[in-house]
């Protein structure tokens, strides 16, 4: 395994773990501007219409859904991974489960997230994040993984 390969798996458990309220943990979502570009663009394509975002108008709504009761015990992890790297650009497909509780709801779903990486000068960092979730009608190919 590279050192480029070790540094992107890092950055992608971080994160992902960014998230967690599982147990009581505090989300550290203030982390994730260390992990990108200033400019990067984060887009969940769940449902009908992509929502894309900067990191900033990302990161609020996520705090206060993750810590004002909305969602608890949230976490999320990947269960596979699929990582290129070329020079200086990196992508990845991560196949990852989250859990928690919704409004009262305990859920457990899977989804499929790309994210393009670009080495800066001291490190990796993430350039775009886009992901889907399985759901009726668009069931992830495990075979695939």
């Amino acid at each position: 395994m590279t050192m480029d390969k070790v540094c992107i798996d890092e950055l992608v458990a971080r994160f992902f773990r960014a998230f967690c309220n599982a147990g009581g943990a505090i989300p550290d979502l203030d982390s994730l501007r260390e992990l990108f570009v200033a400019d990067a663009l984060i887009s969940k394509c769940v449902g009908t219409t992509a929502e894309i975002h900067g990191v900033d108008q990302f990161i609020e709504p996520r705090r206060a859904l993750l810590t004002d009761g909305t969602l608890t015990d949230f976490e999320e992890h990947e269960l596979a991974e699929r990582t290129e790297i070329f020079g200086g650009i990196a992508q990845r497909f991560s196949l990852y489960e989250k859990s928690g509780v919704l409004l009262g709801q305990p859920f457990l779903t899977r989804g499929v997230k790309t994210l393009q990486f670009v080495r800066m000068t001291e490190s990796w960092k993430i350039a775009a994040v886009a992901w889907d979730d399985e759901r009726e009608n668009q069931e992830i190919d495990l075979r695939c993984w």
